[in-house]
């Protein structure tokens, strides 16, 4: 059973179209691309706090609850949980609008990824202040 939702009211991290080369030959979304485009939303919020370039360093939870259709428009949502001396952990959740004839939203991923703060060698630095 799917269960409709309705985007959260805020704006999205990452917004994109699944398109044919993202899904297998009957049309469902692989699994890695999703993944992929959650690191990226993850990443935005990790480094625009952290001040610079960030790495990923740990998918802490991830979970496909619906599956993702060539074509669904899919909304990222990121937004930081903690933050530590270098790392930044950020919670994702995805969200799929679909059939626009008969318009559907599902919430079809949540994932927590960690981040690094690194430097100009790649090596972990404090994370700033909040100003």
């Amino acid at each position: 059973m799917t269960e409709h939702t309705v985007l959260p009211e805020r704006q999205p991290t990452l917004r994109v179209v699944a398109m044919p080369s993202d899904c297998n030959y009957t049309g469902d979304v692989f699994g890695g691309w999703i993944m992929a485009q959650v690191d990226i939303a993850g990443s935005i919020p990790a480094l625009h706090r952290a001040r610079g370039r960030v790495a990923t360093v740990a998918v802490n939870s991830f979970l496909f609850k619906q599956p993702l259709f060539m074509g669904d428009i899919v909304s990222f949502y990121a937004r930081i949980e903690k933050v530590g001396r270098t790392s930044i952990t950020v919670d994702v959740e995805v969200y799929a609008q679909r059939d626009p004839e008969k318009p559907v939203c599902v919430r079809v991923t949540e994932a927590k990824l960690t981040y690094v703060a690194v430097d100009e060698t790649r090596k972990p630095r404090v994370v700033p202040k909040e100003e």
